[in-house]
């Protein structure tokens, strides 16, 4: 079951020869979610072998250009290739009127509906679930109203240890109490209890999105145990004076926050245009000082959660 992250997207507002504004997708068990639409993406979209029509919900963390410029084409190109399944954007109030104006202006031969689903919250808040999947948003600490977003696996049923079933000759009933999380209570007056006779058949996989922020108190508390963390590192602490006047964060301050969070592994991005492609590695060098489980995001790098089995005989 597949869980993973790949940026299409790393640069902050410039963008460069080499780096693209702000798009990742993340897969979770073959469905497609996209994280923001900065320029370009559907360029990487196809680069990357990613189908268009398999995006049934795209997440927008904030309305600066390099998170949303991509849409008008993007939404177009779904139109253009015959796209009739409805297209939920999850985006801060603000991003109506660029809708209706781009629906307005562009949206004319559109044979498919476009749902603004409006983010508005003051902690973590749940705004999209299915069985595989629960997604919440949070705020960050941005100079425009930014969300952040967290994406879990749902809890998986219990499963009942099949020798068990055997040996306690359980019946279909009681399989299905157990599976409750409920004891069984026998006529002849024994107990069996719910945590002797059943395990979870896999851990749950998490993955936390921030970008753009300055860190801010909560945060590392609202993204706890992780199991990936992209954040921004728009700058590294050698520019100092630019960067929290601008809400950003510097490489090491994602670290601290990686490492307050007790995440298992970061990843980081949204690196200035003032930095060229060779100096990249300064960004990891000094976030790897605090986080040594620290990547470099970049254009079609992708980012696995691998999938843990657990064993009947935990």
């Amino acid at each position: 079951m597949e869980f993973s992250l790949t940026t299409l997207g790393v640069a902050s507002a410039l963008p460069t020869p080499t780096r693209f504004p702000s798009a990742h997708v993340l897969n979770i068990h073959g469905r497609l979610f996209l994280i923001d639409c900065g320029e370009g993406t559907q360029i990487e979209l196809r680069r990357y072998g990613f189908s268009f029509m398999k995006f049934d919900s795209i997440f927008i963390s904030h309305l600066h250009g390099d998170h949303i410029f991509g849409l008008f084409g993007l939404l177009s190109t779904m139109s253009l290739l015959g796209r009739t399944a409805p297209l939920f954007i999850y985006a801060p109030s603000g991003f109506r009127q660029i809708l209706d104006f781009m629906l307005k202006e562009f949206g004319k031969e559109f044979h498919y509906p476009v749902t603004h689903v409006v983010l508005r919250c003051e902690r973590p808040t749940t705004i999209f679930e299915t069985k595989t999947v629960t997604v919440s948003a949070f705020p960050l600490n941005h100079s425009v109203e930014t969300y952040g977003f967290i994406f879990e696996e749902n809890r998986p049923a219990l499963n009942v240890f099949k020798d068990k079933i055997a040996e306690y000759g359980l019946t279909l009933e009681e399989i299905g109490t157990l599976k409750r999380g409920e004891d069984v209570r026998r006529a002849d007056g024994n107990t069996l209890k719910c945590e002797d006779f059943t395990y979870r058949p896999f851990r749950p996989r998490k993955y936390a999105h921030c970008c753009d922020t300055a860190p801010f108190p909560l945060e590392s508390e609202w993204i706890r145990g992780a199991d990936l963390l992209y954040h921004e590192a728009t700058f590294t602490s050698s520019h100092v004076k630019n960067n929290h006047e601008a809400f950003h964060s510097y490489a090491s301050e994602a670290a601290s926050v990686a490492k307050e969070a007790g995440v298992k592994k970061l990843v980081i991005g949204h690196y200035s245009s003032r930095y060229k492609d060779g100096q990249l590695r300064e960004f990891e060098d000094e976030a790897r000082r605090i986080f040594p489980e620290t990547y470099l995001s970049k254009e079609g790098a992708k980012f696995d959660i691998p999938f843990e089995k657990y064993s009947e005989d935990e």
